[in-house]
C-alpha cells in the first residue's frame, strides 16, 4: 500500500487530499477512509471532491503548457466532423512544414480519446484549440466560451 507521497508541498494537493485519494485508490469506501483518518464521511467526500478538482486543474495546466509550446496552434469550431478536424490538422501541418506524427486512423483515435466528452456522433460539441508540436505530436485544449466564465447573477 503506497499511501500519500512523502512531500506534497510542490503539488496542487494538500496532504489530507493526497491521503484521501491514496486510500480511495486502494479501494476503501469513503466510510472506511473516514474511520481510518478519524473524520466524517461528509468531510472525506468534501476533501475528495476538492482533490479531484485540483487534479483536473493540474491536468488542464499541463495540457495548456503543452499547447503553448506548439509550433502551430489553431481553433476548431464546434460542429465539425472528426474527419474534417483530421483534415484540418494535416493541412495546417503541411502549411507549416511539419509532418504530423500519426496516420489518419491513429490520429482519429487519439482525437476521440482526448475529446471524447466533446464529441457526439463524430461531431465536436465544443470549440477546441489544436496544436502541432515541432516533432509532429498533436495536442488539444478545450476553449471555454466567455459566457461560461462570466459570473452569474
Amino acid at each position: 500500500m503506497g499511501g500519500p507521497p512523502a512531500d506534497v508541498s510542490d503539488t496542487f494537493l494538500t496532504e489530507r487530499q493526497a491521503e484521501v485519494l491514496a486510500l480511495r485508490n486502494e479501494g476503501l469506501t469513503q466510510r472506511e477512509v473516514a474511520e481510518r483518518i478519524g473524520t466524517s464521511v461528509a468531510n472525506v467526500s468534501s476533501v475528495e471532491s476538492a482533490a479531484r478538482r485540483n487534479v483536473e486543474a493540474a491536468v488542464r495546466t499541463v495540457d495548456l503548457a503543452e499547447l503553448l509550446e506548439c509550433a502551430v496552434r489553431f481553433p476548431v469550431e464546434a460542429g465539425l466532423d472528426l474527419r474534417e478536424v483530421v483534415d484540418e490538422i494535416y493541412a495546417r501541418g503541411d502549411e507549416a512544414g511539419l509532418r504530423v506524427a500519426y496516420a489518419e486512423p491513429e490520429l482519429t483515435t487519439r482525437l476521440h480519446d482526448a475529446l471524447g466528452d466533446r464529441i457526439e456522433s463524430r461531431r465536436l460539441t465544443a470549440d477546441v484549440e489544436v496544436g502541432i508540436t515541432a516533432d509532429g505530436a498533436v495536442v488539444t485544449f478545450p476553449i471555454r466560451s466567455v459566457d461560461a466564465d462570466a459570473p452569474s447573477g
